[in-house]
């Protein structure tokens, strides 16, 4: 694949770069204001979103319906209205792990078992710091930087090179350095350099590294690589994973490496990680990424999840 050069925030000067670049002082003014306004600001967005934004409104509730079938309806809709305000203060949290202050950041947050990404590095093993979309996934990356060993972090592209930019060069407050979540040799180079990454891999996936496995008992394409990943970096994969707290602040939990990852079945690898995923997400299901499409491109034989949305609008 060929590698995109960045580019300097202050290339995107053109007038079309505009309205972005008003959206980002925006923010940066936020931060201005105390935590609890900051984040209860960012709620109010969210519940603005929710709103206006029909279709993204039914993904959600349609993901919720299926990995939730528990739920009454009524307790489905408060839990996408929920799920909507963590996204509006996860715009806010992203401010904050570009500009706050280190000591902020340290009181609001409480970290456990870094112990086990120093033990594997100890033992000269990689290590995967091996996560998923939480809508905390920018504050908490800022937050944990403060505490482990230098490690690198995989972004995304989007539309907007500008917003692209931006998102990675907050990253790289966080962390060593961004990487493209399409340049697997970046990530294995770092890897075998003792650097950890931060690796996400519940919503995109390539056809070759794909399986269709159960996600809260539901068949949803899934990416199997981070086996592949281990062996190719000579790493231990350490799952990592934050949360926003009812009484404010954030607790991020780093958990023993998975045993007997990677294996010679891929996945069975991706199944151990599916497994400690969904028991976080029950911890905060508010906060789990519900607008991505997680149910799609499945096998023909399989019904479209997608297809009668106008009903949840």
């Amino acid at each position: 694949m060929e590698k995109i050069e960045r580019q300097p925030l202050y290339h995107y000067w053109q007038p079309r770069y505009w309205q972005t670049w008003l959206g980002i002082g925006l923010l940066r003014l936020t931060c201005l204001l105390p935590y609890p306004w900051h984040i209860g600001l960012g709620k109010a967005i969210g519940r603005l979103g929710h709103r206006i934004g029909a279709r993204r409104r039914a993904i959600a509730r349609r993901n919720i319906a299926l990995c939730f079938p528990e739920l009454s309806p009524g307790e489905r809709d408060k839990l996408a209205l929920e799920h909507f305000e963590a996204l509006g203060a996860s715009l806010m949290e992203l401010a904050l792990a570009r500009w706050a202050s280190d000591a902020k950041l340290e009181a609001l947050t409480s970290i456990t078992g870094v112990e086990h990404v120093q033990r594997a590095l100890d033992e000269g093993y990689g290590v995967i710091l091996l996560s998923a979309h939480f809508t905390t996934l920018e504050i908490s990356g800022r937050a944990f930087s403060l505490r482990c060993p230098p490690f690198d972090l995989v972004y995304r592209r989007f539309r907007n090179p500008l917003l692209t930019e931006f998102v990675a060069s907050t990253r790289e407050v966080s962390g060593r350095k961004a990487i493209e979540k399409n340049d697997i040799k970046s990530m294995v180079r770092s890897l075998r350099e003792g650097v950890p990454v931060w690796y996400a891999p519940d919503q995109s996936y390539h056809l070759k590294q794909s399986a269709l496995l159960p996600f809260f008992g539901i068949p949803a394409m899934t990416n199997i690589a981070t086996g592949t990943l281990a062996k190719l970096g000579k790493a231990r994969v350490v799952p990592y994973f934050p949360r926003r707290l009812p009484e404010g602040g954030y607790e991020v939990t780093v958990l023993p490496p998975l045993e007997g990852v990677p294996s010679d079945d891929l996945s069975e690898d991706t199944r151990k990680y599916i497994a400690v995923l969904e028991k976080q997400i029950r911890k905060c299901p508010e906060q789990y990424y519900w607008v991505h499409r997680k149910f799609k491109n499945r096998p023909d034989d399989l019904p479209d999840a997608y297809a009668d949305l106008d009903s949840l609008k």
